[in-house]
């Protein structure tokens, strides 16, 4: 039986939110990018419906949508953020924890975007180097230098931040 696009869209909807949060690190943001998402979800429903694995579908347009989303000069000129604060070490309390939370968010933000939509696919989402690759539309050897190269750079900044 063929799910509709309400359907789709009541059982997946908190599940694409929580990744594109994970992926932009703003919730705002997040939410911008799956309405945009789901808008074109539903424009091409019978496109989805009709893909072997219409989550799979969905979650490749909005992996795409947030990669490119930062090339389009209109995102550089509304999206105003200050520069995160810089994080000083103290007792192991929630305040520290909190952040080194942020420290990471904000080294995160820090990478290319494919590095990160792979990091977050691998680690968040928990998905095999094929699926990541068929998400992102590249080889699985790309997938694989992504995330050594983004895990690398993570562990450059964790060290010369000590």
């Amino acid at each position: 039986m063929a799910v509709t696009y309400e359907e789709f869209a009541d059982s997946r909807l908190s599940a694409l939110l929580r990744y594109a949060v994970m992926l932009t690190g703003d919730p705002n943001t997040a939410e911008d990018l799956v309405q945009e998402t789901m808008l074109r979800v539903q424009l091409h429903w019978w496109r989805v419906a009709r893909s072997d694995s219409p989550d799979a579908y969905v979650r490749k347009i909005l992996t795409n949508q947030f990669i490119e989303s930062r090339r389009s000069s209109w995102w550089r000129r509304v999206l105003l953020r200050a520069d995160p604060d810089p994080v000083v070490a103290s007792s192991t309390d929630h305040a520290a924890e909190t952040a080194e939370r942020d420290r990471v968010w904000a080294l995160l933000a820090g990478l290319p975007r494919g590095q990160r939509a792979a990091l977050v696919l691998r680690y968040y989402e928990d998905l095999p180097d094929r699926e990541i690759a068929e998400i992102l539309g590249c080889a699985v050897g790309t997938v694989r230098s992504s995330i050594s190269r983004g895990l690398d750079a993570l562990r450059a900044e964790l060290v010369e931040a000590r």
